[in-house]
């Protein structure tokens, strides 16, 4: 509030609540802070009602002051009221619905977002928040310009709910209903009245400009998927170079169909973005995943030497690294379970230690006096409330159990040196099952933490207090019985040595009241009478009997009230302030030393009355009696004392409870000695008492003791737990469980599976783990237990989201879901770890279950540095040609050919010339597709090498999947003599030679039978309708070959370029389509390109007429539109047999018909778009005016009848717009 950061009054409403409302959360229902937090929402909602109710009246006021406003200003304002009062109307359906049955408000749990405290996972996962609190505040302060607009607000959060939790959940069912609650009022209300209708078209525009600006903004997650898909596509190395390029697009099936074999999950960049745009991704970590597949199949199918492979490395550890900088490091968000164990134990005691009665008396109090040794076992550690608070404020139980265990010790001493009646056994009995009862609330019966310490339930209590009571009952009747003969015998001797006095009481005279020095005492009078010793405050006596005696002096006799101080009691009791107890003292006092009037009243009365025409300081309580016999005190539950003549009025305001510490208390700078001294050995943490544990086990090897639960150098060891076992020459140390462990001669051993990390097995370097994974392998190993350094914790992936053992640190608790299988190199997920079942005697774990499942987060493998380095070191030599050569260089490729590759289907994603496949297989090395379809083989001694292994290794394991393979061409290869290398790059050295003169013979003469207008850069135009010449031959791979290599040289400068590899045949059952009909390429402004199973393989440049065919023998086609000259006509020769009978040639018509036409004249460079879409999106059904011949053209066939329309034409409009309609729905559902 000082620094101005409130908008308005809701927000700091906003802030009171959530304070209130963690301090009920913290603290337990009774304790006073509860108690205030309560009554202050209480004053908190009174204020915000009439808060309100003010504003309604300011409101009203307003309104009738606008009176003499305009008519259209008050034809606006009706219909703003009229929207704010609908959307009102939403609201309160959706705040009001409750559920059958139980009357439950449905809407409590949506009310508020949930604290970033508890749920700090709820905002990476939801990026976009939202309650009704907010939607409520919108709607106030007019913030909803449509009803629409809250309505989405209403739908993002029951959307919000539904993909936060679980299905099924409580939270999740109630978004459905409450959701259906919304629409079915929706539907009650009727239609919307249009805002627009009273506004001018120019303020239609503007408003329809804003909201398509409001759209270009991305959401916080759109910008975090945006951030990381540019910096994955735009990395490029030191010498410049992009390394995405090779994985903007897949291979063809065509060009590498052993691709699609080895690899089942193909994905590449096109398919990511296509993905984002659509909102597939619901968070970071779902794109992840896919660029982490596409990396992982690039590193699968190519050799681990190879170029791509290393690009994919780096660009898999540039994902990596954005990634932690956008999410801030490790959202694990794992709770810190000891410390949360500690508050809870703190909150416990807190609990226990302050519990009051309905007076404000801590039951602890009297407990105060119990002494730390135990007199029945002087040998037993000193214990008292003192020492278990020092114990917890310094964090020294880990365990429930034991701090329950030193509780429950205190509270049974208190009973065992007790009296059954007497007040500190009642309170110990109170305050245990107090202690009870919160335990249980605290770990929610074991929700929150499954501990030993809850089989101890109130049951177990009132059996052990009732058979202690039939113990102790007979004993303390008998003391009774004494006491009483005693006092009795003491009676009789008193009237024995009072025998003379006696005969003088018959001459008393007894009255109800007397008077003394102008003041008069009646019988049930409280007053002061001077004390026997000067220095002493007055007594205070309540009379009981008045009388005055045959001299004439006036007696009275009652029983006397001591104060705190003139009681014996321990220096830590505290007392009510006034405080004074009823004695067991009577005795008698002369009239004369009276020095006034006071009042004692009972606890139960003090606070709220009092009475009439007293002084405060001459006003007493009273709440125990104390016996100055056994110096204890006793609570008195019903107040006997006689009514006397003091008239109680009720206080204006009641008195506090307030208890003040004993004038004995030592000063908060002073501190006893004893104190000190006993903390001194309350050092290190306060343990379970276990014991070993031996057991009997079948087929035991003589001389072998088996145990399920012993102590070795320090350490408790169960059966079923981890440990460390020290490993020489590894990283980490490996992890161990116990499965049985024995001890023999004097030497412990211990026997079962073995977990090793993940820098022990072989995968791809793209792999990504779970923070802190192991995994179960193949070894199970007796091991002698001096190679223990420690202990651990490996739980499966549900356990390890779910909860944690109290008493480990989280840096020892480790994640298992896999099985290493070494034979085959592989890791296989597993039902989950073995389970045993223990004595009673053993002690088990205490386990803390998360009220949210936390997000591990994955990092990338150990292996993926390494392999970098290994990389960039051998490339590190090489030139930028040399780097060419091995394929996959796009500086100069994608420079010169990037202004010119935009088109409609782009979007945002700038769509690369077609290069090389994003995978070079492993068979061949540094394989990549360039300049077009050719491939230039970089011949290596590696190549040479792997061509003669593969096939032996595939004979020797022919279940081997390709990947496994190439990881043994390799290991076969790193581990050759340098001899051996050495002749393998000699003769690849040839090789390579052989294959350059080849290449250059290609470049300059074609192959036979390659048509001659390919050289020219021009390519013949089509047959009428499309369709092939029967008298074509079939063009061959090896032609098609060559056509390639004669076309690629002349790429950059001449526009047109089309590849014809592959075009299918008609009998292959794959349609030819007329050109126009033709699917439209990205690249290209319209026009199809036919390659490889008639997928398109695109050149650079835009092609304006170009067109594919092939023109039979004998037929003259015209000129390609406009104006172009044929200069070449292919050299083709007759097939034996014809392959398509030939349709009748209406050439002139197909190419200058006004589709085509129209086409043609689409092909310009201010359009970004072939067709006028915009348009057709626009167009309405009374815009267009057909004529009969245009009617008769329509497509009617699509329709079985006309249906309920006029006419044809009025069904088509109507399937036209429900297609539309569809269209757009899914666009908006989607945001696209």
């Amino acid at each position: 509030m000082k620094n101005n950061e409130y908008e308005n009054v809701e927000h700091i409403d906003s802030d009171l609540t959530l304070m209130l409302e963690n301090a009920k959360r913290y603290n337990v229902p009774h304790s006073s802070i509860y108690k205030r937090a309560l009554k202050l929402q209480h004053i908190q909602q009174m204020k915000r009602k009439e808060l309100l109710h003010r504003d309604d009246d300011d409101g009203d006021s307003m309104l009738s002051s606008a009176t003499s406003d305009t008519s259209s200003t008050k034809r606006k304002s009706h219909k703003k009221n009229t929207k704010k009062n609908r959307m009102k109307a939403l609201l309160a359906a959706v705040t009001e619905a409750r559920q059958a049955g139980t009357g439950r408000r449905l809407c409590d749990l949506f009310m508020v977002k949930p604290s970033k405290k508890d749920y700090p996972d709820y905002y990476k996962v939801i990026l976009e928040p939202m309650d009704l609190r907010t939607i409520e505040y919108n709607i106030r302060s007019d913030k909803y310009m449509t009803e629409d607009s809250m309505l989405e607000h209403m739908k993002l959060m029951f959307r919000n709910a539904r993909h936060y939790n679980e299905e099924g959940s409580q939270v999740y069912n109630d978004a459905d209903i409450l959701e259906k609650i919304m629409e079915d009022r929706r539907r009650d209300l009727g239609p919307a009245t249009d805002d627009d209708d009273i506004m001018s078209p120019k303020l239609k525009i503007r408003k329809n400009s804003i909201t398509l600006k409001k759209s270009k903004y991305l959401t916080p997650l759109q910008q975090k998927l945006n951030e990381l898909y540019e910096a994955v596509k735009n990395y490029t190395d030191k010498r410049g170079r992009r390394l995405s390029t090779i994985f903007l697009r897949l291979p063809s099936r065509a060009e590498l169909p052993d691709y699609y074999i080895a690899i089942k999950k193909p994905v590449d960049m096109e398919k990511i973005k296509n993905h984002m745009l659509a909102n597939k991704y619901q968070d970071v970590d779902a794109l992840v995943e896919d660029f982490v597949l596409m990396f992982n199949n690039a590193c699968t199918y190519n050799e681990p030497e190879s170029l791509i492979y290393r690009d994919a490395l780096m660009l898999h550890r540039v994902l990596l690294e954005r990634r932690r900088d956008l999410e801030g490091g490790d959202d694990a968000h794992v709770p810190d379970v000891p410390r949360l164990i500690q508050e809870l134990i703190r909150s416990l005691f807190v609990s226990v230690h302050s519990h009051q009665d309905d007076e404000g008396r801590c039951y602890s109090d009297s407990l105060a006096e119990i002494p730390a040794l135990d007199p029945a076992n002087p040998e037993k550690p000193q214990l008292n409330f003192e020492i278990i608070r020092r114990h917890v404020d310094r964090g020294h139980y880990k365990r429930l159990d034991v701090f329950q265990d030193h509780m429950f010790e205190v509270l049974e001493k208190a009973r065992r040196l007790n009296r059954t009646d007497s007040e500190i056994f009642e309170d110990a009995v109170e305050l245990q099952q107090f202690f009870i009862r919160i335990r249980d609330e605290l770990c929610k019966n074991g929700e929150i933490l499954m501990s030993p310490a809850l089989s101890y339930t109130s049951k177990h209590l009132h059996s052990d207090v009732e058979k202690e009571k039939k113990e102790k009952l007979p004993k303390e009747f008998e003391e009774d019985n004494i006491k009483r003969e005693e006092e009795k015998r003491e009676a009789e001797k008193r009237e024995d040595s009072a025998g003379g006095s006696w005969q003088s009481n018959l001459q008393r005279t007894y009255s109800q009241d007397c008077s003394f020095k102008d003041s008069m005492y009646h019988v049930g009078d409280y007053v002061y009478v001077e004390p026997a010793e000067p220095n002493l405050q007055p007594h205070v006596i309540h009379i009981e009997r008045l009388w005055e005696d045959d001299v004439g002096e006036k007696w009275l006799y009652g029983c006397w009230f001591y104060r705190p101080n003139e009681t014996f009691h321990l220096a830590t009791r505290k007392f009510l302030e006034k405080e004074v107890f009823k004695g067991d003292y009577y005795n008698k006092a002369p009239v004369s030393k009276i020095l006034g009037k006071c009042v004692v009243m009972f606890v139960k009365e003090y606070f709220k009355l009092h009475p009439d025409g007293f002084r405060a300081e001459d006003v007493y309580v009273c709440e125990s009696r104390y016996s100055a016999k056994s110096k204890s005190f006793k609570k008195i539950k019903l107040w006997t004392m006689p009514l006397s003549s003091v008239r109680l009025v009720p206080r204006e305001v009641p008195l506090p409870v307030v208890r003040v510490a004993s004038m004995f208390a030592p000063k908060q700078e002073e501190k006893p000695l004893e104190i000190v001294d006993e903390s001194k050995m309350i050092d290190g943490i306060v343990d379970k008492e276990r014991e070993d544990v031996p057991m009997d086990m079948a087929n035991a090897d003589p001389g072998c003791q088996y145990y399920e639960q012993l102590c070795y150098n320090n350490h408790w060891l169960k059966m079923g737990d981890f440990v460390y076992i020290g490993s020489h020459g590894l990283v980490r140390h490996r992890v161990g469980r116990i499965e049985k462990m024995w001890m023999r001669d004097g030497a412990g051993y211990f026997f079962g599976p073995i977990f090793i990390h993940p820098e022990e097995t072989e995968h791809e370097p793209t792999k990504m783990f779970y923070k802190k994974e192991v995994f179960l392998s193949n070894l199970e190993e007796t091991c002698p237990m001096t190679c223990i350094i420690g202990k651990c914790v490996v739980s499966c992936f549900k356990e390890y989201l779910s909860c944690r053992p109290t008493e480990v640190p989280e840096e020892n608790v480790l994640l298992c879901e896999s099985r290493y299988i070494d034979s085959e190199k592989q890791m296989k997920k597993f039902k989950g770890l073995k389970r045993f079942s223990l004595s009673g005697k053993v002690v088990e774990d205490e386990i803390y279950y998360f009220r949210k499942l936390i997000v591990p987060q994955k990092e990338p493998s150990p292996l993926l540095d390494k392999k970098i380095e290994e990389l960039e070191a051998k490339f590190a030599d090489m030139t930028d040609e040399e780097l060419e050569d091995l394929g996959d260089d796009d500086g100069e490729l994608g420079d010169h050919s990037l202004p010119q590759m935009q088109s409609s289907m782009s979007g945002d994603m700038d769509i690369m010339p077609y290069t090389a496949p994003q995978s070079t297989p492993k068979s061949i090395k540094g394989l990549t597709k360039k300049e077009g379809s050719k491939r230039k083989i970089n011949m290596s001694g590696y190549i040479l090498f792997s061509s003669e292994m593969r096939a032996v290794i595939k004979a020797q394991h022919p279940d081997f999947s390709f990947g496994d393979l190439s990881r043994l061409v390799g290991t076969e290869w790193r581990n050759l003599e340098s001899t051996r290398k050495a002749e393998y790059e000699e003769r690849a050295a040839k090789v390579a030679e052989q294959q350059e003169r080849e290449r250059a013979h290609h470049q300059t003469s074609p192959r036979a039978g390659t048509p001659v207008g390919a050289l020219m850069g021009v390519v013949p135009p089509p047959t009428p309708m499309g369709m092939l010449n029967p008298s074509m031959t079939p063009v061959s791979e090896d032609m098609m070959g060559a056509y390639r290599s004669a076309m690629m040289p002349q790429q950059s400068h001449v526009e047109g370029m089309v590849s014809m590899t592959g075009i299918p045949p008609h009998l292959m059952g794959v349609p030819v389509f007329p050109q126009h009909l033709l699917p439209v390429m990205p690249g290209f402004h319209g026009m199809p390109s036919f390659g490889v199973n008639g997928m398109g393989s695109p050149g650079q440049g835009n092609i304006h007429g170009s067109q594919i065919g092939l023109i039979g023998s004998g037929q003259q086609a015209p000129p390609p539109y406009p104006g172009q000259g044929l200069m070449g006509q292919p050299a083709l020769q007759q097939p034996s047999t014809p392959l398509f009978v030939s349709p009748p040639a209406k050439t002139q018509r197909l190419l200058h018909s006004e589709a085509y036409l129209r086409y043609i004249e689409g092909l310009s460079a201010e359009s970004s778009t072939v067709s006028k879409w915009d348009q057709a999106l626009s167009v309405k059904k009374q815009d267009v005016r057909l004529t009969k011949e245009q009617e008769s053209r329509l497509p009617s066939h699509w329709l079985k009848s006309k249906g309920a329309h006029k006419t044809m034409a009025d069904a088509l409009w109507r399937l036209r717009d429900l297609m539309l309609r569809d269209t757009l729905n899914i666009r908006q559902t989607h945001n696209l």
